[in-house]
């Protein structure tokens, strides 16, 4: 967390173990999580999803749309950090969603909405976007230029790799082309449990 300059209160820091034990008494057997994800829950998936506020140096938006959110992940986290941000966590699959419901109620996040749908049929403007591995990058970028408003902020996670993806300037060069501005972003091999690309793009204001 000292990498991404946040910092958490006691009752935050509750709030995230008692989704990260959630995570590994529900929903990995439920199959929102890979069996062997129970193994590294602080490592891989709420470190990571912490790291996403890496978007928003100055301050948070007002609202964050988490496209395919699965499980809630980086949208619950990012919700628990920032309690005064509206969180929708978006979800095509029916069994993800009904996980979703029952999560957020037994967390008490009165900050975050759930909603079941395809996020191409999203039409609304917001000002933060994030997406963990939901969309393919170039569809990703393609959305982001189409939903978010003036100023505001996606942050897409591109990939667990010791380097980017081969064609990460082309998505670069494309997020350009649609008037965004494209930011590639190494998270250090010690913060995780091993190296870790973002790719932040911002709108013009």
């Amino acid at each position: 967390m000292a990498w991404a300059g946040r910092s958490l209160s006691p009752a935050q820091e509750e709030l995230l173990t008692a989704y990260g034990e959630w995570l590994i008494e529900e929903a990995v057997p439920a199959g929102g999580l890979g069996p062997r994800e129970g193994e590294r829950i602080w490592s891989r998936h709420l470190g990571d999803s912490l790291l996403f506020s890496r978007g928003w140096r100055e301050r948070p938006p007002a609202e964050i749309l988490d496209v395919g959110s699965g499980v809630g992940l980086p949208g619950i986290p990012l919700a628990v950090l920032w309690p005064d941000v509206h969180v929708t966590l978006l979800d095509r699959g029916g069994r993800r969603v009904r996980l979703l419901y029952r999560v957020v109620g037994m967390l008490g996040l009165g900050n975050v909405v759930i909603a079941q749908g395809d996020a191409l049929a999203v039409a609304d403007e917001w000002q933060g976007l994030v997406l963990r591995g939901a969309l393919r990058a170039p569809e990703a970028v393609g959305l982001a230029a189409r939903l978010l408003s003036p100023a505001g902020t996606a942050v897409l996670g591109l990939s667990r790799q010791s380097q980017p993806p081969p064609r990460t300037r082309d998505v670069m060069g494309v997020a350009e082309a649609l008037g965004l501005d494209p930011e590639l972003v190494e998270v250090p091999v010690e913060i995780l449990d091993g190296p870790a690309w973002l790719l932040i793009m911002r709108a013009s204001g």
